[in-house]
């Protein structure tokens, strides 16, 4: 079965972007983008909820729409390769080209896209979108880019409303203080 990771850059105190979605704060490097590349390969699907999108589409970034987007986590490794690109939205009545528009039960769609053929499927941003497929089960891993900042506020990276159980595959720092850490949910 294929695994979803949820992943992005967030300050220490738990944030994925600033007030007003500012990103001034991320920290790139030559870390970044060897980590982005390698995670990048085993990548096959992104999927990103509304707001996410608008964000992406906002800084020049389309997915699959032919623009090269940064990894939404906080990895900017020259963008994402050709991946199927799933907008989850309930709102939205038409996708870009290239991008499948999901308004449907969120978790009950991933779930049975983790059962189809294939790599590994990205969750970009967006801590609405995570928060239901945290609570649908459908999450089997985080990847967390901790940077060395206190935003004070902002976009939090984690919403769900339930204790969630992690196992630490994963913790490492690279360059600018930064500390990567990987965990397997527990189910």
């Amino acid at each position: 079965m294929r695994t979803v990771t949820y992943g992005a850059a967030c300050s220490l105190d738990g944030f994925i972007a600033g007030k007003d979605g500012a990103i001034d704060w991320l920290h790139f490097s030559t870390d970044v983008e060897e980590v982005t590349g390698q995670y990048w390969s085993t990548v096959d699907a992104v999927l990103m909820g509304r707001k996410t999108w608008e964000f992406a589409a906002a800084q020049g970034m389309g997915g699959a729409s032919g623009a090269e987007p940064s990894t939404g986590s906080g990895h900017d490794g020259g963008g994402i390769p050709s991946v199927a690109t799933y907008l989850f939205s309930r709102t939205l009545t038409e996708a870009p080209p290239g991008v499948e528009l999901v308004s449907t039960d969120a978790g009950g769609f991933v779930k049975a896209l983790k059962r189809q053929p294939g790599k590994g499927i990205c969750l970009m941003g967006g801590g609405q979108l995570a928060g239901s497929l945290f609570e649908a089960g459908a999450i089997d891993e985080v990847s967390l880019n901790v940077h060395p900042v206190l935003l004070g506020s902002g976009v939090p990276f984690f919403r769900q409303r339930h204790r969630l159980a992690l196992e630490l595959m994963e913790s490492r720092t690279i360059d600018g203080g930064c500390v990567l850490m990987t965990y397997r949910v527990r189910n």
